[in-house]
């Protein structure tokens, strides 16, 4: 192919892709034919692309907003419908009936366990069996055609699918997957939209590649940041979102890769056949420093793999964050339409890490660390005083745990002088105790102004091994607290919720304690005629599942005690390394037909544990919404 044919300019034009100078710009120059088509095509073509992709985060800002409106409308009716609850509360009724029973029948060890949780089912015979519609079930009246299309769209959008055959992949629920396929299809468009896929126009493709690199650079550290509007707009906490800044991620260093390989193959088309050497093109101070941030970018990528994160956790802490950082700078060095896009990037890091992570959030406590009945397990437990009040500024400005937290939050651990590694490492655990009511709340002299932490840390590996083996010679630890951290949508769920049902597998009682505490903790005891009546849940049911007896120790028979005689239904059965995994599915299905007051009642399910145990419960609810149950279900762990 003679470059004539495509190129007919001076060979300083044609050189410019790897120089300068912008290709787009060489009209300016002497010997070069403006007139040339497919030279104006080229012009237009990457004018029309920076044109066109200043809407794409507008677009993404309006579906943002999509979410922030659901969410807020939610909120705004459940105040409405609280607000009318006491209303009527305050009415005398004709038709009251009494008082529904709320004694436990379960024990501790599970002898009232139901029929169905002593069969040893694993979770995935537990969903196979949700094809078959149980008697016990009471079927609602036909709701319609338009009813029953509802009810299927939303057992769809609840469902989960089973993992990735041989790669064992944990696939999300199919509203988020189809949540990250709208984000992928946003993007094809703004990729391919009036692009021409040619070889002569190759450059327009490369060049749209990397406005959409660039353009998405803002949108992936808010995604990756624990400290963002959007999960003040959606209600959805930081950990929730991480799933779109893992696909956004895997979706920019595709960008990235695609654009490498089409400047590739701009200069092996049009610049290797004028003279235009590879050394040259690959040194020139726009391309070298694309190529790093490029290697950088795979880099992460390839780090970011669960097979890599999950068995070198540490090290993919430090990788990721030197890497980006790198990145950002070689970015910056790149190409100057790209920096303010890297800018904002990093301030988004900065002020989410320094700002709000170092000082706003961040607290230092000695806390005290023991080692659990089953030897795998540490309790790291503090205590102190809370204030009674506090201004405006003070308000912004400490806005950590010593102020308090809100069940289901967690928050960052670091130890520094537990060894010289983890001066830098912060690693999350869910905060296993109650919150303590705000600060605001106390009056004086209230004597209930002291506040108890606690974390269950498992030992795995790293950072939670050298804790575990720290606590066998030592009683008490200093330690920098980064939180809290988290989403009040399971407490919504559930408050708003005639049945509340709450389901933990094994340390996911670290999630289900501190919400059933918050839930019954103003019942009164035992919950009279009065509180069936009242604002959140008239019934509330506890499963939880260990896997060996000793785990039996992380909530003690005191307290699942307190929370029976507040009105709990709890059940508890044997550990599954002696009987085998409990029927989840029959089980939440029993509660559901036992508790359940018919087509008008809400029912909530908040469930914590291994993926296999979330995937049951969260399809047998899938299964009940598409029989007309009104149920919605929330799923609390850290990233899919």
């Amino acid at each position: 192919m003679e470059s004539e044919n495509l190129w007919p300019w001076s060979t300083e034009a044609a050189s410019s892709p790897s120089g300068s100078t912008p290709l787009y710009r060489v009209a300016e120059r002497p010997n070069v034919p403006v007139n040339d088509p497919r030279f104006r095509k080229l012009v237009q073509g990457i004018e029309y692309s920076r044109w066109l992709l200043l809407s794409y985060n507008l677009v993404l800002l309006g579906l943002v907003l999509l979410f922030a409106v659901e969410h807020w409308g939610r909120l705004l009716l459940d105040a409405h419908r609280r607000r009318r609850r006491r209303t009527d509360k305050s009415r005398p009724s004709a038709n009251h009936e009494g008082p529904t029973s709320s004694s436990s029948s379960s024990t501790l060890e599970g002898t009232a366990t139901p029929s169905t949780t002593k069969r040893k089912l694993g979770y995935e015979d537990e969903e196979r069996r949700l094809l078959l519609a149980p008697t016990s079930i009471k079927k609602h009246a036909a709701p319609g055609i338009l009813g029953t299309v509802c009810h299927h769209i939303k057992a769809w959008a609840m469902y989960q699918p089973r993992p990735i055959p041989w790669i064992h992949k944990q696939l999300p629920s199919n509203a988020t997957t189809l949540a990250v396929l709208v984000l992928y299809g946003v993007n094809a468009f703004y990729l391919f939209f009036k692009t021409p896929l040619s070889i002569p126009l190759l450059f327009v493709f490369a060049d749209r590649c990397s406005i959409l690199f660039v353009a998405n650079l803002p949108l992936l550290y808010l995604f990756a940041a624990k400290n963002q509007p959007i999960s003040w707009l959606t209600g959805r906490s930081y950990e929730s979102l991480n799933i779109f800044h893992r696909r956004l991620g895997e979706l920019v260093c595709l960008l990235a890769l695609l654009h490498g390989l089409g400047m590739f193959g701009v200069w092996y088309t049009l610049l290797k056949p004028v003279g235009f050497g590879l050394s040259r093109f690959l040194l020139s101070k726009v391309i070298m420093p694309g190529i790093g941030a490029l290697i950088a970018y795979e880099l992460i990528y390839l780090t970011s793999l669960a097979s890599f994160r999950q068995r070198c956790y540490e090290t993919f802490l430090v990788l990721h964050v030197g890497l980006q950082a790198a990145a950002l700078v070689l970015l910056w060095l790149h190409h100057h339409r790209a920096r303010i896009y890297v800018g904002i990037a990093l301030l988004i890091f900065l002020v989410d890490r320094i700002v709000f992570r170092l000082f706003i959030k961040s607290t230092t406590m000695r806390a005290d660390i023991g080692i659990l009945e089953d030897g795998q397990t540490v309790l790291v437990s503090t205590n102190w005083d809370l204030p009674n009040s506090a201004g405006p500024l003070q308000r912004l400005l400490r806005r950590n745990v010593s102020r308090g937290w809100q069940p289901t939050d967690h928050a960052f651990i670091t130890v520094p002088n537990m060894s010289h590694k983890n001066l830098t490492q912060a690693h999350p655990f869910t905060i296993a105790s109650p919150a303590p009511p705000p600060p605001d709340s106390f009056q004086p002299g209230d004597q209930s102004r002291h506040a108890w932490l606690s974390f269950l840390i498992r030992a795995q590996e790293g950072f939670s091994r050298d804790l575990i083996l720290h606590a066998q010679t030592h009683s008490s630890i200093r330690v920098r607290l980064d939180g809290p951290y988290g989403s009040q949508r399971p407490v919504h769920l559930l408050q708003r919720s005639r049945l509340a049902v709450i389901v933990a597998g094994g340390s996911g009682v670290a999630v289900a304690f501190p919400l059933l505490w918050a839930l019954l903790n103003g019942r009164p005891s035992p919950p009279d005629e009065e509180s069936q009546h009242a604002d959140g849940p008239q019934h509330v049911c506890f499963l939880w599942i260990v896997h060996s007896r000793p785990q039996l120790s992380w909530l003690s028979k005191q307290r699942l005690d307190e929370l029976r005689e507040r009105g709990a239904h709890i059940l508890v059965p044997e550990p599954t390394a002696e009987v085998g995994r409990p029927d989840v599915a029959g089980i939440v299905r029993d509660w559901v037909a036992t508790y359940d007051d018919g087509p008008g009642g809400r029912i909530g399910v908040v469930v914590s544990g291994p993926d296999g145990m979330n995937r049951a419960a969260r399809n047998t609810c899938a299964w009940l919404a598409k029989d007309g149950r009104r149920i919605d279900v929330e799923v609390e762990k850290f990233g899919w």
